[in-house]
Order: C-alpha cells, then structure tokens, then sequence
C-alpha cells in the first residue's frame, strides 16, 4: 500500500511516469497477497494518474477493473470518484482527439452521444455522493460538471448548481477543492 501511495506522491508532483509505475508495483503486490481491500480505491489513484499523464486509455482500462472491484466486494466507499474520473477521461480523450464540445451539436457528428456519456458520468458520481452524503466528493463531481456545462456555454446552469455545495462548507477554504470551486464560482459569475 505504501508502495502504491507513494507512486501517487510522484505522479502527483509531475513524475506522472515514475509515478504510474510505482503504482502498478504497489497493485501487484497488494493483488499477490489476496487482498481486495482497498482496491477500487487503489485503482482510482492509478486512473488519476494516468489521466494526468496524458493517458486517458490507460486510466479508463484502471477504471473498468475497479468497477468491477466493486461489484465483486461492494466496497462503494469511493465509487462517486470512480464515476466522476470515467468522465473526467472520457472528456480529456474527446479533447484529445480534437473534439469541441459545443452547445448545439449534431446527431450525425458522433460526438453527441460521447459528450452525454461524459455528463452521465458526472451526474451518476453526483448522485453516488450525494446518497452517502459525501460532501467533498460532491463538491468534487459538482465542479467536474460545472466545468463540463461552462465549456458548452451554460454558466448559469452550472452557477445555480455549484453554488449551494460551495455554501454548504463552513471550513477547510484552505483545501485544494474549495479554492478551485471559488475560482471556478468567480468565472461562471462573470
């Protein structure tokens, strides 16, 4: 586990590949012991990592073997994030490979359904979180959303729907979250 946490640490400070090594040792070793604890968490990291490495196939691959984790232990504890990151990739894979994610599109162009599985993604996260009344991960899949809608040009949308989660806190404004929501607040707002 620690092995796993520290890859995280790398890729975190942009050692992305390092990083995602240190983590694929971490889940093998952790997998070689028979342990499934922690697991679709410990997949999250690697996902995470990945996306942040510019490689959203990977991280969706990371994805679909934690969603099945899940499924086979029921450890739910962190499947809004799972959720969110599945939109998260998928999204960064669109932009990837040159789609605009645009207000009105077309039927015929293909990206419409991609972008719905995107926003499905970060509905179904929202939804996850807010049934096990985890405010920071709906924060979390709340901002991934707004950040969705801003781009296709729905700022009020995404104002009215940020704006009580990011009331709902009372502390830690200190926290990575809670600054990119106010930022992100500020740029619907204007």
């Amino acid at each position: 586990m620690g092995r796993i946490l520290q890859g995280w640490a790398l890729a975190e400070q942009g050692q992305g590949q390092e990083g995602i090594a240190q983590i694929r040792q971490g889940l093998a070793a952790h997998h070689a012991t028979g342990a499934q604890l922690y697991r679709p968490y410990f997949l999250s990291i690697l996902a995470e990592a990945c996306g942040k490495a510019g490689q959203a196939d990977e991280g969706l691959i990371a994805l679909t073997e934690a969603f099945s984790a899940v499924l086979s232990t029921a450890e739910r504890a962190n499947e809004a994030e799972l959720y969110r990151l599945k939109g998260q990739l998928t999204w960064q894979k669109l932009l990837g490979a040159g789609a605009k994610l645009q207000v009105e599109m077309s039927t015929e162009s293909g990206d419409r359904s991609a972008e719905s599985g995107v926003e499905e993604s970060f509905w179904q996260a929202l939804e996850i979180a807010r049934h096990q009344q985890a405010k920071s991960l709906e924060l979390r899949a709340t901002m991934s959303l707004c950040r969705l809608w801003q781009q296709q040009g729905k700022h009020r949308e995404a104002y009215e729907l940020l704006t009580p989660i990011y009331g709902w806190f009372t502390e830690g404004f200190a926290t990575a979250d809670l600054q990119q929501a106010k930022v992100l607040l500020a740029e619907l707002a204007g």
